[in-house]
């Protein structure tokens, strides 16, 4: 029931980004064909890569298993990236990304929504760890969905205003409070229930305020003719990040949780307080939820570095 609310609210997350994007019907090619290869070996490359981010641990980081599919992940993606660099018909375009500020834009939308792993993290600490049935530990993150919906709109507002830059950042800095708010694992189980509660509210929150401005930052910046292929990258690249951040989310804590001998030294500066008989559950979120951190830091300096301050431009 956690994985379907999830899936739901992440799927709602991606309509929201491209909400408000202009519908635009693309002219038919003469030769057009379907690029089947192309489909076959990204799918190849995807699965390979989700089954060893997901099962890796359990089937030993360098087993065969895992070196095997890791090898196949690499060997497909190479062939994707020569089918498609070669091919007018490719459904992945690899000549948008020489756009600077639509790379930036997507990059940091498959990051930010990297972060959904967060949830999947609270779910389980508060589960296994605090002993809270599933339906409670899911109550918990209503705020989320109430936040993001609320202010999706003032997302909008701002981007109308200052442009795309800054309600990105804006919203990634307040992404950045949710996921630090949930990070203190060390509490008591009440005091961090209410810091969870805040923390979801905010990360909807700040979701909302970096979706809009998000899409314009990245479609607004190429040409007419390239909307399309642009946008379903772009909608492509929030679904990976969504996907990945969960897969890797959740095996960064089940590693630890299930051995944490490699991180006992948190102990001695981190002062786990209340019942200790759940430190490996406390200790693995609080690595899980620090590479959910890392991930948004990137995210701030892709947009940093890529989107330009001002107004959106209007495309003729």
């Amino acid at each position: 029931m956690r994985i379907f609310f999830i899936a739901a609210i992440v799927s709602l997350i991606g309509m929201l980004m491209v909400r408000g994007t202009p519908e635009s019907k693309a002219l038919p090619k003469p030769g057009y064909k379907f690029d089947l290869s192309g489909v076959l070996t990204f799918m190849v490359t995807m699965v390979a890569l989700q089954i060893f981010a997901t099962q890796g641990g359990s089937l030993g980081w360098t087993s065969p298993a895992a070196l095997g599919l890791l090898g196949i992940a690499i060997v497909f993606g190479i062939a994707f990236y020569k089918i498609e660099s070669g091919n007018p018909n490719a459904f992945v375009q690899f000549h948008l990304f020489k756009n600077l500020t639509y790379t930036g834009a997507t990059i940091s939308n498959l990051l930010l929504n990297a972060t959904a792993g967060i949830i999947m993290v609270a779910m389980l600490l508060l589960q296994q760890g605090g002993s809270m049935t599933a339906q409670k530990a899911g109550l918990l993150t209503i705020g989320y969905a109430i936040t993001i919906l609320a202010f999706i709109r003032v997302g909008e507002k701002m981007l109308q205003r200052f442009g795309p830059r800054k309600p990105m950042l804006w919203g990634s800095y307040i992404v950045g409070l949710s996921i630090v708010l949930l990070m203190p694992t060390h509490l008591m189980l009440d005091t961090y229930t209410i810091l969870a509660v805040i923390a979801f509210a905010l990360f909807g929150l700040g979701l909302a305020f970096y979706a809009t401005p998000s899409t314009d930052a990245a479609l607004s910046n190429l040409p007419e003719d390239q909307a399309g292929a642009g946008a379903g990258i772009y909608k492509m690249a929030s679904s990976l990040g969504a996907s990945f951040g969960v897969a890797i989310s959740s095996t960064i804590y089940t590693a630890i949780a299930g051995s944490n001998d490699s991180v006992r030294w948190v102990e001695g500066v981190i002062t786990f307080v209340g019942n200790q008989a759940n430190l490996a559950s406390r200790e693995a979120a609080f690595f899980a939820l620090l590479a959910n951190l890392l991930m948004l830091l990137a995210a701030i300096l892709s947009i940093m570095i890529t989107v330009p301050k001002g107004k959106p431009t209007e495309r003729s």
